[in-house]
């Protein structure tokens, strides 16, 4: 390989380097503005009394759900998305576990996106801040 197709090549490198980091920094803050909301509404949440249960998980091929000790709220009707008392923002579909269904999963939580379902098919995207609101109703 010749000198031109190296340089080439590092400066393809630098540049997505550099592309991850400015996406990597831009997640970060994103979580940080969406973790204050996840937390007014757990402070709103527990000033309304609003019933909470034990979150439970659901294995990727849709069949069983798994117990998971964490006390909270489910944001999404589908209870594919939590929120515990804790302040945790939590995926709740896991990879199977060999014999979850008798035992308890560990899940630990998620930096919250701004957009919950991003990425999804159309009509599942929300934005957390909505999402959060309706579940206080």
């Amino acid at each position: 390989m010749d000198e031109a197709a190296q340089r080439r090549r590092a400066a393809r490198a630098e540049r997505a380097e550099h592309h991850r980091t400015a996406h990597a920094g831009r997640r970060e803050r994103e979580s940080a503005k969406a973790q204050v909301l996840v937390d007014r509404f757990v402070a709103d949440a527990v000033r309304a009394a609003l019933p909470t249960e034990e979150l439970t998980a659901q294995p990727w091929s849709g069949r069983g759900r798994y117990r998971t000790g964490i006390v909270g709220w489910y944001l999404r009707s589908d209870r594919s998305i939590g929120v515990g008392t804790d302040g945790g923002y939590y995926v709740l579909t896991v990879p199977p576990v060999r014999f979850g269904r008798w035992r308890t999963v560990r899940l630990t939580p998620t930096p919250p996106p701004l957009q919950a379902g991003e990425g999804a098919r159309d009509g599942e995207s929300i934005e957390l801040a909505a999402l959060l609101q309706m579940r206080l109703r």
